[in-house]
């Protein structure tokens, strides 16, 4: 599914230096290089702020805290996830409340969001699925109507643009709030274990942030509110500040195969292809397909035979899943986001796809259409 050897290897020598510029220094808890990948990564992103730490779920539950996000306060957000989105919630023992999600899109509906506000409600955590934005012009009217705060989980979409209604562009993740990313290895921007970050264009709130990733602490020693102990480390900022320079470019060539897979399998009656916002620009994190009802595992199956791995993301919605059964949701509940886990597939993407590798596994993809 992801080629990170190749990818190192075109970069080795740069990866290398920066490997062994900290081991040299021995700076490993931050380091120089740290602060050096957040000023970077501010000016990619073009936001005031941003802050490094542990890993992504971190990041979503930082922001929280820095948010003054409260027990039972309920946090809008999508069945359609990886768990770390709803996680983060529970652990706070904030609210999860689901909303459906675009059938074709994917990601979070702004009208079932309307739909699940309530005097209760604080925050709206929609989730950049798959590679590009949700709604963001909906999302932000809702927020403002309700005096609401919007966190992004823009782990998957790291890149991405979105351009609003009034001719107004912004990255994602510097959008709400606060944004939230993951430097997962298989991310478009990953790191070589485990790393996240939170952006944001308010100051006093990026001071509390960077306080609860070091413990509540301002000064070494003197700890002023609760926090955490989530730090990125030396040699992991070292490594992303390399990669950083290369990610427009690798999101590109996603973009380039995507188009690929775009022309190759077009015109197929029982496949969806991944649709465009036009709002937002795709950097295609994942490339994923929709399937009619039952075909999916058949075609998982006869991919396996020809050495062509997929992935299904995600096969079971938060609200089902056995660990937030408490908070009384029922299968029905969220229709649209139950047949998607039922339906989608996803296929390779990764920067290191060559032609030959794209056409193998489009020609699979149409022999099986053909002769099902």
């Amino acid at each position: 599914m992801v080629d990170l050897k190749g990818q190192y290897l075109k970069i080795k020598s740069e990866i290398d230096a920066a490997l062994a510029g900290v081991i040299d220094s021995t700076a490993f808890i931050n380091g120089p290089e740290v602060a050096s990948f957040q000023r970077n990564l501010e000016s990619f992103l073009d936001v005031n702020h941003a802050v490094t730490c542990g890993n992504g779920t971190d990041a979503l539950q930082i922001a929280m805290m820095g948010l003054g996000l409260e027990p039972g306060d309920e946090v809008i957000t999508t069945p359609f996830t990886f768990i770390a989105t709803v996680e983060a919630i529970a652990l706070l023992r904030l609210k999860p409340v689901f909303a459906d999600v675009c059938r074709n899109c994917f990601n979070i509906s702004a009208a079932a969001i309307e739909e699940a506000i309530t005097p209760e409600t604080r925050a709206i955590l929609p989730v950049h699925l798959y590679g590009q934005c949700a709604d963001m012009d909906a999302i932000t009217r809702l927020a403002e109507q309700h005096d609401l705060l919007i966190i992004e989980d823009a782990a998957q979409a790291l890149g991405s643009r979105y351009g609003f209604e009034n001719g107004l562009a912004k990255k994602a993740g510097t959008i709400g709030h606060v944004g939230c990313t993951s430097f997962f290895p298989s991310k478009n921007l990953g790191c070589f274990g485990d790393g996240g970050a939170m952006f944001t264009d308010n100051p006093e709130t990026a001071e509390k942030l960077r306080s609860i990733t070091l413990h509540g602490s301002k000064v070494k020693y003197f700890h002023d509110m609760i926090g955490v102990n989530s730090r990125l480390d030396t040699l992991q900022a070292a490594i992303l500040d390399v990669k950083l320079r290369y990610l427009d470019t690798w999101n590109k060539a996603r973009a380039g195969a995507a188009g690929y897979y775009d022309a190759a399998l077009g015109g197929i009656d029982r496949l969806r292809l991944p649709k465009r916002m036009k709002q937002s620009t795709h950097i295609f994190h994942a490339y994923t397909l929709r399937t009619d009802p039952g075909e999916r595992d058949a075609l998982r199956e006869f991919l396996r035979g020809r050495d062509i791995p997929t992935m299904v993301y995600y096969p079971v919605p938060m609200h089902l899943q056995k660990a937030y059964r408490h908070y009384g949701y029922s299968e029905g509940d969220f229709p649209v986001a139950e047949e998607l886990c039922r339906s989608v597939v996803s296929i390779p993407m990764h920067t290191e796809l060559q032609e030959n590798q794209l056409d193998y596994i489009c020609s699979a993809i149409r022999e099986y259409f053909n002769t099902q």
